[in-house]
């Protein structure tokens, strides 16, 4: 099955490869149809951003396309950043975004956070929505290299380390894009 996925992330891209890899699923990016549009995800919702990136897609192109939309939310910050994650400090710098929460989280005891990744998939002009999240807590400081975005400081329930010491394959096996992936194939499984 041919499936285009809404990203210009080359992160992100790389991490669902390798989670399509054993699917039969041939996956394209935004990059390899042609499209260069930054799609404006203008929603108030995890679900609402990636449906209208998924939806962009398949009114522009005709091509069954699925997209998500993925952030941190911490409880101490009332949720945020949530949906505001990639520019939560006002610019698309990762590493800012990442010094802006560290900073709004000083002298914080509650630490508990999530990632919630939600997939949008278009198929046949038709949409379904997939939800994964996954509970943790943020370090104080960043730590390891591997991974992207809040990584760093972002460790999972059960675990010693944060995302970002992790080898990509630890990852995929806990991570929130990996559980709505999963109900995705699953889905997939069915139609096919």
């Amino acid at each position: 099955m041919d499936l285009i996925f809404a990203t210009h992330n080359p992160h992100k891209l790389e991490e669902i490869q390798k989670l399509v890899a054993d699917a039969g699923i041939r996956l394209r990016s935004l990059t390899d149809i042609g499209c260069r549009d930054e799609i404006d995800e203008t929603g108030d919702t995890f679900e609402a951003n990636a449906t209208i990136k998924s939806n962009y897609v398949f009114q522009h192109f005709g091509l069954n396309c699925f997209a998500d939309d993925s952030g941190l939310v911490v409880d101490a910050l009332h949720g945020e950043p949530g949906i505001y994650s990639a520019r939560y400090s006002g610019s698309r710098d990762p590493k800012l975004n990442l010094e802006w929460v560290l900073d709004r989280m000083q002298g914080q005891t509650n630490r508990t956070a999530r990632f919630v990744s939600v997939i949008s998939l278009v198929l046949n002009g038709q949409t379904h929505l997939f939800r994964g999240e996954v509970e943790g807590n943020l370090a104080t400081e960043c730590a390891g290299v591997a991974g992207f975005g809040y990584d760093p400081i972002f460790i999972p329930n059960s675990y010693a380390c944060t995302f970002a010491e992790m080898s990509l394959a630890e990852k995929n096996r806990i991570s929130h894009r990996s559980k709505a992936l999963t109900q995705l194939f699953q889905f997939l499984k069915t139609r096919t």
